[in-house]
């Protein structure tokens, strides 16, 4: 039977508004104690599967620096659980990252992001016959192109490796089976 690990010890040893790391001194079942077990607490995230009036979903092609890469992706933020329900803040950074407006919300599901080292979710949504508002509102890291893709093509733009992803893969392949 699996058992859980003890934290025998525990200390933040980075903290900023962005994350914190803490090191864990843990025993595991077996017996052995490791000294310097790192885990990232991160804030939640909420991921946004929108679909056009027209059958295309809404993704967003922005730089992303921890892999030197422009990626194509879902709109998506982090936010505070204890300041707005993960509904508010998907509604929020839909408009804010495309300037498209939801006309109904629909909760796919909650996962875990990396659950060997984080302990953030990302609460996914499908927000269906959105549309444009006209403008984005992004913040001073962002600089985001917004493209449309026919619903009819994006398994075959997953398939070329152009979304690559997971929580994005995860809200198409939730999402579009929310809509069979």
């Amino acid at each position: 039977m699996l058992e859980k690990w003890k934290i025998l010890k525990s200390k933040f040893v980075f903290e900023n508004q962005w994350f914190k790391i803490r090191q864990d001194k843990v025993a595991l079942p077996n017996g052995k104690t490791i000294d310097d077990f790192f885990v990232l607490i991160r804030p939640d995230i909420v991921l946004t599967l929108a679909i056009t009036c027209n059958q295309e979903i809404v993704f967003v092609r922005q730089y992303r620096h921890a892999t030197g890469e422009i990626l194509l992706e879902l709109p998506a933020g982090s936010f505070n659980p204890k300041l707005e329900s993960a509904e508010t803040a998907a509604r929020r950074e839909l408009i804010e990252e495309t300037g498209y407006v939801p006309q109904e919300m629909i909760f796919l599901g909650t996962l875990y992001d990396n659950p060997i080292k984080d302990t953030n979710t990302i609460h996914l949504f499908l927000a269906k016959d959105v549309r444009p508002l006209g403008f984005q509102q992004l913040d001073a890291t962002e600089e985001i192109e917004v493209v449309l893709v026919p619903l009819s093509q994006v398994m075959e733009t997953i398939a070329q490796g152009e979304i690559r992803v997971s929580g994005t893969l995860s809200a198409i392949f939730l999402g579009l089976n929310k809509l069979k």
